[in-house]
C-alpha cells in the first residue's frame, strides 16, 4: 500500500525573499502571505499550494548546468502563452537565461533573480 501524500509548501533558500516573492508573485499571480518580511516572505495559492522563500547568510547563487553550487530544486511551471512570450515577460520581471537549454523547443529554463532554475513549458 502506497502512501498518499499532497505537495502543500515548497521554500526556497535566497538573499532576499520580499524580493523574490515579489518575482513570483508577478510571474504566477499568487497571493502574499500577510505575514511576510526579510526574514521569511510566502505566496499561496487558491487550492492552498504555499511556495516560502526563506533568507539565508553568505547565500551561493546555483552554477546550473555546472554542479560546483547544485541547483537542490528544480521548479516547473506551464504557460498558457507562447514560450517566447512567456520568456520575455519573465526576462523583463528579472529572470535570467542560461546559455544551455537542453529541452528543445519542448521547454525553456531560465533562472529566478536569486539563480533557482526553473522551467517554463506550454499547456
Amino acid at each position: 500500500m502506497s502512501l498518499q501524500m499532497e505537495l502543500v509548501a515548497i521554500t526556497l533558500d535566497c538573499p532576499d525573499p520580499l524580493a523574490l516573492a515579489a518575482f513570483y508573485q508577478q510571474a504566477t499571480g499568487f497571493e502574499p502571505h500577510p505575514k511576510s518580511d526579510a526574514e521569511f516572505a510566502g505566496l499561496n495559492r487558491e487550492d492552498g499550494l504555499f511556495i516560502g522563500f526563506q533568507r539565508v547568510e553568505d547565500y551561493r547563487t546555483p552554477s546550473w548546468p555546472g554542479q560546483i553550487v547544485p541547483q537542490q530544486l528544480h521548479i516547473c511551471f506551464k504557460v498558457a502563452e507562447s514560450l517566447d512570450e512567456a520568456e520575455a515577460r519573465l526576462l523583463e520581471l528579472g529572470a535570467g537565461k542560461p546559455d544551455h537549454q537542453p529541452h528543445g523547443d519542448k521547454a525553456r529554463v531560465l533562472t529566478d533573480p536569486a539563480g533557482h532554475p526553473f522551467c517554463i513549458v506550454t499547456r
